[in-house]
C-alpha cells in the first residue's frame, strides 16, 4: 500500500507526443518556472504509481530466502534546458518534482506519455518554505545556550536520528522533552546528568522560537549545476520499523545490508532488482533482544535477537562476517549455500564495526567493553585488545558493563539513574576501524576524543588525542592515510600516521556547523571520499587532489545514512538507516545508489 508523502501537490500537466502501441516507453520531463523559463537542478524521482508492493509475508516482512523483484525508484537532476531523462520502464510511473524555494509536485499522468512539461510554482508561505528545509537549518538555529551545551547535543541526540524533522521539531512542553530523554538514555544516548535537567525546558523553549521565527533558518547552499548527470536509485527495503545499517558491496557483484532491529539480511543484485532476505539465527532460548533486552524495551516491534550491525568479506572466499552487537559472538553468512556460522566469544559487549585484513583476519570493535577483537580464521580463536581507560571508574564500567544491562533488563532504571559528564565517563565507545595498507589497525573512539593504533605484529596499542570532538568513523586512502568525521562538529580529518598531524576540512553547508557526518569512505583508485551528511539529507564528495567539495540531495526529506560502499566502477551505495525508519519521508527505507557522469 503506497504511503501518502506529505507537502505534494497534485496538479494538471501538459501531455505532449502520446505514446502508442506497447506500455514500455521512455520519459522526458521539462520543468518550468511560472514565467516559462527552463529550471535548472529540479530534482525528478521516478516510482511505480502503484507503489513498491513488497512482500509481507513473514509477519510484516518478506518470505525468507525467496528472491522478488523490485521496481527500484529513480532520481535525475533536471539540465539548463530544464530537462530530465528516464529510460523505458515495462510499468505505469508516477513523479515527483523538487526544488528549494518552490512548492513540490506530484505528477501522475493517468495516459502513457512521452514527454511531460510542468511547471514549478515559487513558494511565498514562510511556514511552508521553513517546513521544506533541512534539519541541519533548524539544528544550525537551535539555542541551546551555549557551544559546549550544543556539541554535546549534537553528539547524543544526533547519534541514531536527524534533529529537526517533523517529529523532533512539534512543540513539546519541558516535561514532555523530559520524558523523550528518559526514553532516549535507555536506548542508549549518553547526555549528561547537567543536560539531562537543563535541556528540556531548552528545547522546548528552541523550537518554539523557531516555530515563532521562521526568519531565523537560513536557506540551504543552492544546489549545483554539477549535479546534472547523477542518477540516484533505490530499492525499498524493510517497513517503518526496520533499521537498516551498514552495507557491503560484495565480490561477487550483490550488495547486502544489514536491518539492526529485525535482524534481516537483504541480498540485493542491482542488475535484475532481485532481493532476496535472510533472517539471521540465533541460539534457542535468547530473548527478543539479546544481551540488550532492556534496550528496546519500549520499541513498539521488533526482531532482534542479534542487532546486525556492520559488514566485511573475506577476500579469500567471499564469506560475509556480521557484528551482532546484541551477543557476544560474530556471524558469518556464506554467500554460495546460505548458510550461517555463529562463532562465540568469551567476553566482550556490543561488537560494533568489522574489517578483514590482508592475513584473512576479522578485525572489529567492542563498543562497551572498551575493546577491540580479532577473530583467526585458521584457528577459530578470538584475541581481545583492551584500550586504556580514563581511570578507575571507567575500568569498573566497562569490565562490568554486562551486569548493567542484565538489571536493565529485570526492570532497574539504572540508565536514568547513574550519573554521566560531559566526558561519558565510563563509554569511551571504540566505534570505527579500518586497516591501512601497512596492515596497521587502526580505530576511532567516540566519546574520548581519540584515535588510536594496534600494532597486530606486537600487540601494541598507541592512542592520538583528535584535535575535534567525536571522532566516529575512519578509512584509510591508497596512500594510508586516515579520513575520519567529526561527528558532532560539521567536518572531516586527515590523519597522517607518519606525523601524526592532522588537517581538518570543513563540510560545505549553511548553517557551518550543522551537520553530523556519520561516517565516511575512500574511493582509493579516484581518490574521493565519500561522506555521510545526515541533517542535510545528502551525501558529500570530496576530491583528495583538488581540495573541492560537492554537496548530492538525497531524495527523500529526514535522510539519515550510515555508512558508504563502492563497486569496482567507483559506483557509491548507501541506505537509509533511520532509528527506526518511519522517521524518513514517506516512512520507507531504500537502499541508494548514486552515479556520477
Amino acid at each position: 500500500m503506497r504511503r501518502a508523502t506529505p507537502g505534494l501537490r497534485y496538479l494538471s500537466i501538459t501531455l505532449v507526443l502520446m505514446a502508442c502501441g506497447a506500455p514500455s516507453f521512455a520519459t522526458q520531463l521539462t520543468v518550468t518556472d511560472p514565467a516559462g523559463q527552463p529550471l535548472a537542478t529540479v530534482m525528478v524521482r521516478e516510482r511505480p504509481a502503484d507503489g513498491p508492493q513488497l512482500d509481507t509475508s513473514d509477519d510484516g516482512y518478506p518470505a525468507p530466502g525467496v528472491a522478488r523483484t523490485v521496481a527500484p525508484e529513480v532520481t535525475r537532476f533536471s539540465d539548463a534546458t530544464g530537462r530530465a531523462e528516464f529510460a523505458e520502464r515495462d510499468a505505469s510511473m508516477e513523479y515527483l518534482v523538487r526544488k528549494p524555494g518552490y512548492q513540490d509536485l506530484a505528477i501522475k499522468p493517468t495516459v502513457e506519455t512521452r514527454e511531460l512539461n510542468v511547471t514549478l510554482v515559487p513558494e511565498t508561505d514562510p511556514i511552508r518554505l521553513a517546513e521544506a528545509k533541512p534539519a541541519s537549518a533548524r539544528l544550525g538555529a537551535l539555542d541551546l545556550g551555549d557551544r559546549d551545551t550544543k556539541l554535546h547535543f549534537q553528539t547524543q541526540c544526533t547519534f541514531c536520528h536527524q534533529q529537526g524533522n517533523s517529529f523532533i521539531r512539534m512543540e513539546r512542553t519541558p516535561e514532555a522533552w523530559g520524558d523523550i530523554i528518559h526514553r532516549m538514555q535507555r536506548y542508549g544516548a549518553r547526555l549528561s546528568s547537567q543536560d539531562q535537567r537543563a535541556l528540556p525546558e531548552r528545547l522546548s523553549a528552541g523550537y518554539r522560537k523557531l516555530r515563532e521565527n521562521p526568519q531565523l533558518l537560513a536557506d540551504p547552499l543552492p544546489w549545483s549545476p554539477a549535479l546534472t548527470g547523477i542518477t540516484i536509485t533505490e530499492w525499498p527495503l524493510g517497513d517503518i520499523f526496520s533499521q537498516v545499517h551498514d552495507m557491503l558491496v560484495a565480490a561477487n557483484g550483490l550488495v547486502y545490508v544489514a536491518d539492526n532491529i529485525q535482524d534481516r539480511l537483504y541480498e540485493v543484485d542491482p542488475r535484475t532488482n532481485q532481493v532476496t532476505v535472510y533472517k539471521i539465527p540465533h541460539r534457542e532460548g535468547e530473548p527478543n533482544g539479546g544481551l540488550l533486552a532492556a534496550r528496546l524495551k519500549d520499541f513498539p516491534r521488533h526482531e532482534s535477537t542479534s542487532n546486525a550491525h556492520s559488514l566485511a568479506e573475506s577476500r579469500v572466499d567471499g564469506h560475509i562476517f556480521i557484528t551482532p552487537s546484541a551477543q557476544r559472538r560474530l556471524v558469518e553468512f556464506d554467500p554460495e549455500t546460505k548458510a550461517f556460522t555463529l562463532h562465540e566469544m568469551d567476553e566482550g559487549f556490543y561488537p560494533h564495526t568489522i574489517r578483514v585484513d590482508q592475513q584473512d583476519r576479522v578485525w572489529f570493535t567492542v563498543a562497551l567493553s572498551n575493546q577491540v577483537a580479532m577473530f583467526d580464521r585458521g584457528t577459530q580463536r578470538f584475541t581481545m585488545y583492551d584500550l586504556p581507560t580514563r581511570g578507575f571508574r571507567e575500568w569498573l564500567n566497562t569490565r562490568y558493563i554486562g551486569a548493567v544491562f542484565k538489571l536493565m533488563s529485570w526492570g532497574v532504571p539504572l540508565a536514568n539513574w547513574l550519573p554521566v559528564d560531559r566526558a561519558a565517563t565510563g563509554t569511551p565507545l571504540p566505534y570505527g576501524i579500518d586497516i591501512t595498507p601497512d596492515g596497521m589497525v587502526w580505530f576511532a573512539r567516540l566519546h574520548t576524543d581519540e584515535i588510536g593504533s594496534i600494532d597486530p605484529a606486537t600487540g601494541k596499542i598507541e592512542m592520538f588525542a583528535t584535535p575535534f570532538k567525536g571522532p566516529r568513523r575512519l578509512r584509510t586512502d591508497a596512500a594510508g592515510k586516515l579520513w575520519i568525521t567529526a561527528f558532532p562538529e560539521s567536518a572531516i580529518a586527515r590523519f597522517d600516521p607518519a606525523t601524526a598531524q592532522f588537517t581538518r576540512f570543513d563540510l560545505p553547508l549553511q548553517p557551518q556547523g550543522a551537520e553530523t557526518p556519520y561516517a565516511l569512505n575512500v574511493d582509493r583508485p579516484r581518490g574521493i571520499v565519500w561522506v555521510n551528511g545526515n541533517q542535510s539529507d545528502s551525501l558529500f564528495t570530496f576530491d583528495i587532489a583538488s581540495e573541492a567539495w560537492q554537496q548530492i540531495p538525497m531524495p527523500r526529506r529526514v535522510t539519515f545514512t550510515r555508512d558508504v560502499e563502492f563497486d569496482p566502477d567507483g559506483v557509491a551505495y548507501t541506505a537509509i538507516a533511520h532509528f527506526p525508519g518511519w522517521h524518513v519521508e514517506d516512512g520507507q527505507s531504500t537502499l541508494i545508489r548514486v552515479e556520477r557522469p
